[in-house]
């Protein structure tokens, strides 16, 4: 008897999930407008929003790429050889923050002095003993670049240190402020696509409010009720925030591509492999919250007893 009554539960179990998910398949295409409404709401928003997290990416790859370039120059005491000099390439690369050194030596620093004149004749008595030994410190964050700093002027055989720490600090404010813009506008986008699906849920659930009632003078239970509106929401969602992903991904590849066609564009968008999980999980998760959470709490209005 135990036996049969587990089985009987199991198969009422998935008959039911079988008519939820039937229902929640068959409201969406009942409601086609409102249904496309929505979906087109979360396309909008999830595109507005996945262009401004591009923008930001882009932004602070050409930053990256403008911090790369700004290295610190290590200049070597002048009673060194340049056998001495070299030795300290390892102490140099083991210091804080440092992703690598160059080491150039004072005939290389002296030719590419005279490189950057046109008269090069006026340069024929200059000798490569008037020029130091030097190192270009490349660092990994140019934030810590004064610190990185303070440290290469404590190891024995550096005379002096010189880094533009204007530029420096100028990278750093700006990426910092395009970080906190980026995070503001993305939270602002949010909170403006949950209100709007949530008020468009609402309204679909309005024009169904007798078919609500009737399901509860019939004797149906809240979550009877519910779980159809709530497959109802997940599926517009998920092909809502899959269809945003899909245009943002073919849109960003066809203005790449474009990009790429200018040799001389200063500019290299990053590629969309490098953010795409990123943005993929984003989408999937708004989409599911927008269109779940928004069904549950428009429901509950209708289904206070």
């Amino acid at each position: 008897m135990t036996e049969w009554t587990g089985i009987t539960t199991m198969k009422s179990s998935k008959s039911q999930s079988g008519y939820f998910i039937k229902e929640g398949f068959t409201s969406i295409f009942a409601h086609g407008l409102m249904s496309f409404a929505s979906i087109c709401i979360i396309i909008a928003f999830l595109m507005i929003m996945g262009s401004f997290i591009l923008l930001a990416v882009n932004i602070n790859s050409v930053v990256g790429d403008l911090e790369s370039d700004n290295i610190i120059l290590a200049f070597i005491d002048d009673y060194l050889s340049e056998v001495e000099a070299r030795a300290l390439e390892r102490e140099l690369a083991r210091t804080t923050n440092v992703s690598s050194v160059t080491f150039i030596t004072r005939e290389q620093a002296m030719e590419s002095f005279i490189g950057r004149h046109d008269d090069t004749d006026r340069f024929d008595d200059v000798d490569p003993t008037w020029f130091w030994h030097r190192y270009m410190v490349f660092v990994e964050d140019v934030a810590l670049i004064e610190y990185t700093l303070h440290e290469l002027r404590t190891i024995y055989g550096v005379e002096r240190v010189n880094a533009n720490l204007v530029i420096a600090r100028a990278l750093v404010t700006f990426r910092n402020f395009v970080t906190i813009v980026s995070l503001i506008i993305v939270a602002v986008l949010l909170a403006i696509s949950l209100f709007i699906m949530s008020n468009t849920i609402k309204l679909a659930i309005y024009e169904r409010r007798e078919e609500i009632s009737i399901m509860r003078m019939v004797g149906a239970t809240n979550s009877f009720i519910r779980w159809p509106f709530i497959i109802e929401g997940f599926i517009l969602g998920t092909i809502g925030s899959m269809a945003a992903f899909a245009i943002i991904w073919v849109v960003y590849g066809i203005l790449a591509g474009s990009v790429y066609e200018f040799e001389n564009f200063f500019i290299n968008l990053a590629p969309f492999s490098n953010v795409s999980v990123a943005i993929f999980a984003l989408f999937a998760a708004i989409g599911f919250g927008v269109g779940v959470g928004g069904s549950a709490l428009a429901l509950n209005k209708y289904l206070k007893v």
